[in-house]
């Protein structure tokens, strides 16, 4: 699948967790399932978090992208997106996921954008936006996730 990328942290973000000694790209990954199916967080902010997953791998029986599959890229942008507004002292737990798939897709890598919808002090909701490499949209996802305080060293046990 190609060397693994580092993902893009605003500065500010960096900061914040190294100061608690967090190790952040492991605290901000796509996490073992995301692992399995090859998903790589590009740029991670609160404001827009940046995906890719492979096709290949991560088909139904027809050999098209498995809906699933679009459900763990966006449940793992979303949520990253989710943590970063909540900073590290709130967890977020998706409560809610709905997706549209729009087209198929055989071959390639599909992106996802995560942009919020809503970013409260209890609840955030993204929108997530998979496109093909023809920059066709494949799947339209919404995630919203509760935002609850960390226990003592939560934040840093997630890591």
């Amino acid at each position: 699948m190609g060397e693994q990328q580092q993902t893009q942290f605003p500065q500010e973000i960096i900061d914040e967790y190294a100061a608690l000694g967090v190790d952040l790209p492991a605290l901000f990954s796509a996490g073992h399932l995301g692992t399995r199916m090859g998903v790589q967080i590009l740029q991670a902010s609160p404001e827009r978090v940046v995906g890719t997953m492979p096709v290949e791998g991560n088909t139904q029986p027809y050999g098209l992208l498995h809906g699933g599959a679009s459900a763990v890229l966006a449940e793992t942008l979303g949520s990253v997106g989710s943590m970063l507004h909540g900073g590290s002292s709130k967890v977020a737990v998706g409560v809610d996921l709905n997706c549209t798939h729009h087209r198929g897709v055989r071959s390639g890598l599909v992106t996802g954008v995560a942009t919020p919808v809503h970013r409260g002090r209890s609840t955030a909701t993204y929108e997530i936006v998979i496109t093909d490499e023809q920059d066709r949209r494949v799947c339209t996802a919404r995630l919203t996730c509760l935002l609850r305080d960390a226990g003592a060293g939560e934040a840093v046990a997630r890591g």
